[in-house]
């Protein structure tokens, strides 16, 4: 009898285990350790993800219910406490290096022209309560952790993942994170700072944003636009020489001002450094901040990121590098079929079928092809 893998299993496999297997050695995560490995640990949170669980409770009556199955996804049975120590002990690092190591080796094979990438950065706001989470606390009546995202549009995954607590501003998380040279990074207001501005300008990086409405600008052109479009103008000048009474703008250059009226009629003045751009793909470009706002509302609803297991600072990162683990299992295993396409009707399919033994490709069997036989179909389902 032919051995099928369950999707679960099939999940799994798209993990680089050889390099969490170092990851672990390197921090030893495992030093000490008796009863629950880390790669255990991975594998009950991953569960958690992926079936929807919002408990620990729940991830552990879960595996337990299909404990014949552990041994073939190479972990071990698992206790509530257990597990929640191992979130608040365990290095936090071996999770998200294994993301960052992941979304590497995801990226080799997308072969692109120099600056054809568009990043998109935002941040996300989750609310924390209860014992632990006074590392997030910034006052008597709020509590939460913020995670910073860098998001490739193209690619349509997170690229790049901090934790912080709610109250640190945007623009000190984004002055931390990876700059690739000549792409397009697309942001909004929370990042307004003319010097990291001037930094991207010099790694060759295009920038699309908006200004405040108290920047003035110098013009020095004005360009022709359609009288029947939404974009009102076009101009290029300069920003205001200094960035305060002693400090002088790094951002000195010409740079572009475009006046765009939304659907609301409110009009948006989108800043760019790209002198050359029809004003249209500019406009376009900065319309694409929606896909990473789509992002967090994916991954907060499907992959329950809302409901934290545990609210020590330690367990927090690990919770969210795991889920941001799960989203590119999810979107690797959906480009490895052809039979759904929406990520949202194959995440739910995944959900439903997680420890059944059945091939992700035939998740959803195709109208009008009846199984070969009884004995296929019962492997199946």
């Amino acid at each position: 009898m032919r051995h099928e893998n369950s999707v679960f299993h099939d999940l799994l496999k798209r993990i680089p285990w050889a390099a969490f297997e170092r990851l672990v050695e390197e921090h030893q995560a495992d030093k000490h350790v008796r009863r629950l490995s880390t790669k255990s640990q991975l594998v009950a949170l991953l569960y958690g993800q992926l079936s929807g669980a919002v408990s620990l409770r729940e991830i552990v009556g879960g595996l337990q219910s299909h404990s014949s199955g552990l041994y073939h996804l190479g972990a071990q049975p698992v206790s509530r406490s257990t597990l929640a120590d191992a979130n608040g002990l365990r290095p936090s690092a071996v999770f998200a290096e294994l993301f960052a190591q992941m979304v590497s080796r995801a990226g080799r094979g997308l072969k692109r022209a120099v600056g054809e990438a568009v990043h998109l950065i935002d941040s996300s706001s989750l609310r924390l309560s209860g014992a632990g989470s006074h590392w997030a606390r910034f006052s008597d009546q709020a509590c939460g952790a913020k995670v910073h995202v860098v998001y490739d549009a193209n690619a349509e995954r997170p690229i790049y993942a901090a934790v912080t607590p709610a109250n640190v501003n945007d623009i000190t998380a984004a002055k931390v994170m990876p700059i690739e040279a000549g792409a397009t990074y697309v942001f909004d207001l929370g990042y307004y700072d003319f010097g990291w501005w001037a930094k991207l300008n010099a790694a060759g990086c295009r920038i699309v944003t908006r200004l405040k409405s108290h920047t003035k600008l110098a013009v020095i052109e004005e360009r022709a636009v359609s009288p029947d479009g939404t974009i009102l103008s076009d101009r290029v000048g300069l920003l205001p020489q200094r960035m305060a009474k002693s400090r002088r703008n790094p951002m000195s250059g010409p740079v572009r001002e475009i006046c765009v009226q939304i659907e609301t009629g409110k009009i948006l003045r989108i800043f760019s450094n790209d002198l050359d751009a029809p004003a249209e793909e500019i406009a376009a470009l900065y319309k694409r901040r929606w896909a990473i706002e789509l992002f967090f509302r994916w991954v907060k609803q499907t992959l329950k990121i809302r409901h934290f297991l545990g609210n020590s600072e330690n367990a927090v990162r690990i919770q969210i590098a795991v889920a941001l683990i799960a989203y590119l299992l999810l979107q690797m295993a959906k480009a490895d079929q052809t039979t759904v396409t929406s990520p949202l009707a194959f995440a739910r399919l995944v959900r439903a079928n997680l420890m059944h033994r059945r091939r992700i490709d035939r998740l959803l069997q195709p109208a009008g092809r009846p199984p070969h036989s009884p004995h296929q179909m019962s492997l199946q389902w």
